[in-house]
C-alpha cells in the first residue's frame, strides 16, 4: 500500500478488500445452495424424462449441478492468469458480473413440458458457464483478502470469505424454505422455484458497486513495480506439484461440506423419506453449525497454526463421520436430536473452512497465488464437491447401502489427513511475501 497513507486510510481499505471479497461468494454459494435445495423441484422440471425413475431424474440433476464444477478449474485458470497479470481488481468485477447474469437467466429457462431436450441443454449450458466464472471468483477473492490483512491476521481475514459461503448456503436455504411455506407445493413447481434466481440480480448489483469502489492489492502492486530483473520466473512443475498438495489437504473440506451442507436434504428425502420442511430446517441448522465456528477457526489459527486446527477437524470427521449418520438412519430419533447431529456436522466442517483459504493462500507466490490457489481449490471441489450428489446417490442406487455418504467423507478424511501434515508450523507467521 502506498507509503502516504494514513494508517487510517489502510484500515479503511482493508475493511472494503475484506467486504468486497465477501459480496461475491455470497452470492455464488447462495446460488449453488438454492440448486442444491431445490434439486427434487428441478429434476420434475427439467431431468423426469418419461419411462425413467424419480431417482434417475435426481442423479441426472447432480450431473449438471457436477459439470459445472469441472469448469470451475478451467475458470481458475483463464482468469487466474489474468488476475495474477493485470490485476485482481479489474478480473473479480467481471467474474462478477457474468456470474451474477448466468444465475438470473436459470430463472428463465422453459421447463422440459414445454420445450422438451432443449431445457436440459440450456440449464447445464448455463452451469456451465456459472462454473467458469465461479472458477475464477475464489482465487481472486482469496488472494484480495489475504494480500490485504494485516501481519497475523491471515486467517481471520479469509475466514470471511468461508463466513460468507455460510451467510450464502444460509440465505439459499431460508429463500427456499420460505417460499415453501408461503405458496403451494403446485404452485412452487410451476413458478415459485424461478424465485431465488432472480433474486441474484439485486445482490450482484450491490456487489458491483463494492468491488467498483475498492483497491488493488498492495501486494500485487508491489510485485508489479519491482525491477522484471529482481522478479524470479514461476516453475511450472513447482506450481503444478503445490497444487496437487493443496488438492489432498481440501479435499475432506470439499466432500464433507457438500455432503452434510448441500447433499443432505436431498439424501434425506429420497433415502430416509423426511419431508420436504423438515429436509430443510435440518440443512439451515447445519449451515448454522458451519457458520458458528468458521470465523474463531480463523482467529485460532492465527494463534496455534493452520495444521493443528484443520488436522484436528478431519480427525473428527474420520472417527464422527458413520456415529452421525446412523443417529440420522435411525427412526427413533427426534427432530432435536437430528439437528444436534447435523450442527455438529456443520461445526467440523467450518474448523476447516476457517483456515483453509489462509493455507491455500500461504502455499504460492505472489506472482501465480490468484491461478495457484483458485485451482486448487476449484479441481478439489470438481471432484470432491460437484460430484459428491452423483456418487453418493448413485452408490446408494447401486448398492442400496445407506452408509456411504460416511464412507465418502471417512476416505477423503484418511488422505487430508496424511497432506496436511505436512504443513510448516510457522506458516501462519511468515510474509506472504517471503518464498517457500
Amino acid at each position: 500500500m502506498s507509503s502516504h497513507l494514513q494508517p487510517a486510510d489502510i484500515i479503511a481499505s482493508q475493511k472494503r478488500a475484506l467486504i468486497a471479497g465477501s459480496v461475491g461468494n455470497f452470492i455464488e454459494w447462495y446460488e449453488f445452495a438454492v440448486y442444491g435445495f431445490l434439486a427434487t423441484i428441478i429434476a420434475q422440471n427439467f431431468f423426469r424424462l418419461a419411462g425413467e425413475a424419480e431417482l434417475t431424474g435426481i442423479i441426472l440433476t447432480y450431473a449438471s449441478f457436477a459439470i459445472a464444477f469441472f469448469f470451475r478449474p478451467l475458470g481458475a485458470i483463464v482468469f487466474g492468469r489474468i488476475g495474477d497479470r493485470i490485476g485482481r481488481k479489474p478480473t473479480l468485477i467481471v467474474v462478477l458480473i457474468m456470474m451474477t447474469l448466468a444465475t438470473a437467466a436459470i430463472g428463465l429457462i422453459p421447463t422440459y413440458a414445454s420445450i422438451g431436450i432443449a431445457a436440459p441443454l440450456i440449464i447445464t449450458g448455463l452451469r456451465i458457464l456459472q462454473g467458469l466464472f465461479a472458477g475464477g471468483e475464489y482465487g481472486g477473492a482469496v488472494s484480495l483478502m489475504t494480500e490485504f490483512a494485516p501481519r497475523g491476521k491471515r486467517g481471520l481475514f479469509s475466514a470471511w470469505q468461508s463466513f460468507t459461503v455460510a451467510l450464502g448456503l444460509l440465505a439459499g436455504a431460508g429463500i427456499v424454505a420460505l417460499l415453501s411455506v408461503l405458496l403451494s407445493p403446485e404452485q412452487m413447481l410451476s413458478w415459485g422455484w424461478r424465485i431465488p434466481f432472480f433474486i441474484a440480480l439485486p445482490l450482484g448489483a450491490v456487489a458491483l458497486w463494492l468491488r467498483v469502489n475498492m483497491e488493488e492489492t498492495p501486494t500485487f502492486i508491489k510485485q508489479k513495480t519491482e525491477p522484471v530483473l529482481t522478479q524470479k520466473k514461476a516453475n511450472l512443475g513447482d506450481t503444478l506439484k503445490t497444487i496437487m498438495i493443496g488438492i489432498c489437504r481440501v479435499m475432506v473440506w470439499s466432500a464433507a461440506g457438500y455432503t452434510y451442507l448441500v447433499i443432505m436434504p436431498t439424501y434425506l428425502q429420497s433415502s430416509l423419506h423426511t419431508g420436504f420442511n423438515t429436509a430443510l430446517l435440518i440443512a439451515v441448522i447445519s449451515n448454522l453449525g458451519f457458520a458458528a465456528t468458521i470465523i474463531p477457526a480463523g482467529m485460532l489459527s492465527d494463534k496455534i497454526g493452520r495444521r493443528s486446527v484443520m488436522v484436528f477437524a478431519a480427525v473428527l470427521l474420520l472417527l464422527l463421520a458413520l456415529p452421525l449418520l446412523h443417529v440420522l438412519q435411525d427412526q427413533s430419533s427426534t427432530l432435536l436430536i437430528k439437528s444436534v447431529v447435523v450442527f455438529i456436522a456443520g461445526a467440523i466442517v467450518g474448523l476447516l473452512a476457517g483456515p483453509g483459504p489462509a493455507m491455500l493462500a500461504e502455499m504460492f507466490p505472489t506472482r501465480v497465488r490468484y491461478t495457484g490457489l483458485g485451482l486448487a481449490y476449484s479441481l478439489s471441489n470438481a471432484v470432491f464437491s460437484g460430484c459428491a450428489g452423483l456418487i453418493i446417490t448413485g452408490l446408494i442406487k447401486q448398492t442400496g447401502n445407506l452408509d456411504i455418504p460416511a464412507w465418502y467423507v471417512m476416505a477423503t478424511a484418511l488422505v487430508s489427513i496424511t497432506a496436511l501434515m505436512t504443513l510448516r508450523k510457522d506458516d501462519h507467521l511468515r510474509d506472504l511475501d517471503d518464498e517457500i
